[in-house]
């Protein structure tokens, strides 16, 4: 389920950059125009500029800086939203016995109800465990960064200072494939970090979207001018330090999701017993003559005396 989103999330974001990229017009002396220059594009033509300034005219390194404030700023959040993501993985490698023995009744149920009736039990176990539905991702640090990338693609393509602007001889407005491909590998890289101190189920899941991750990566910063490639080089990077972090971190994590489910199992109030039946001497006491049934030797001698009275 959680990979699923988390697909649908990167195709849905990565198409959206692309819609606002496409937003800026210009008008019949060829100059930007639009909401999105306005208060996107030039703000971020400014803050170039300064930087290349500071940098010794490069705008390559002026990238790198953005691409670093932008990344220290996103830090604590994108940490915040690993260490979930952690803590959720850690929580359903603990309770797999019980899933997977609700998954195999849910597989052999028979009727529609019964499913139903294993669905709410399989619902009501992540709700006793704190486990959500989505694993713990997030898509706000992909929306934040959003208008980024939609100011960085209008600067490099509209603003005459760098339209030629160049990197150690790549040329930052047209499309690179080198940029493409470290992008590629340095996500691909960050994928392989978080599997560490995994169980092998849960890699065998977390494979296909270690995969899908950087493929989508590299097909946006192919089809895009070199400045975002860059930029999402650079992001790669950092995304693999904070990796690193949590897998430093996963240990501490472990032990502290262990002790809340055990605290919460303590804490669970027990199913009520069924109340036993006490039994009493006089239960076992046969039954009197006048409250027992009346047998068949009896039903013969009431007949026969009722025969011998209409004789007489």
């Amino acid at each position: 389920m959680k990979k699923f989103n988390r697909v649908a999330a990167l195709t849905a974001l990565g198409t959206l950059a692309l819609f606002l990229s496409g937003c800026v017009r210009t008008n019949s002396h060829g100059k930007p125009v639009g909401y999105i220059w306005t208060y996107l594009g030039q703000p971020m033509v400014h803050f170039m500029e300064w930087a290349a300034k500071m940098l010794g005219g490069s705008y390559g390194w002026a990238i790198i800086l953005l691409t670093v404030v932008v990344r220290l700023v996103l830090l604590p959040l994108m940490v915040r939203q690993s260490r979930q993501a952690t803590v959720q993985q850690e929580k359903m490698s603990m309770i797999r016995p019980q899933m997977q023995d609700i998954q195999a009744r849910q597989k052999a149920a028979q009727t529609t109800e019964e499913k139903n009736t294993i669905s709410q039990e399989m619902m009501q176990l992540y709700r006793d465990n704190g486990i959500s539905m989505t694993g713990g991702i997030g898509c706000l640090p992909l929306v934040i960064q959003l208008p980024i990338f939609a100011a960085l693609y209008a600067a490099i393509r509209y603003a005459p200072e760098l339209v030629n602007a160049t990197f150690y001889g790549i040329r930052l407005d047209q499309p690179k494939l080198l940029l493409a491909i470290l992008s590629f590998a340095a996500y691909l890289l960050q994928g392989y970090l978080s599997l560490l101190g995994l169980p092998e189920d849960q890699k065998k899941q977390m494979r296909s979207m270690m995969i899908m991750s950087p493929v989508m990566i590299l097909f946006v910063t192919f089809s895009t001018p070199a400045a975002l490639g860059l930029y999402f080089f650079v992001g790669g990077l950092f995304a693999c330090i904070q990796t690193l972090i949590i897998a430093w971190y996963r240990p501490r994590i472990r032990k502290q999701v262990a002790a809340e489910l055990k605290e919460q199992a303590a804490n669970r109030p027990a199913p009520k017993p069924v109340a036993a039946t006490t039994v009493t001497p006089e239960d076992l006491k046969p039954a009197t003559p006048s409250s027992a049934a009346p047998t068949t030797d009896d039903n013969h001698k009431r007949n026969a005396g009722k025969q011998q009275h209409h004789k007489d």
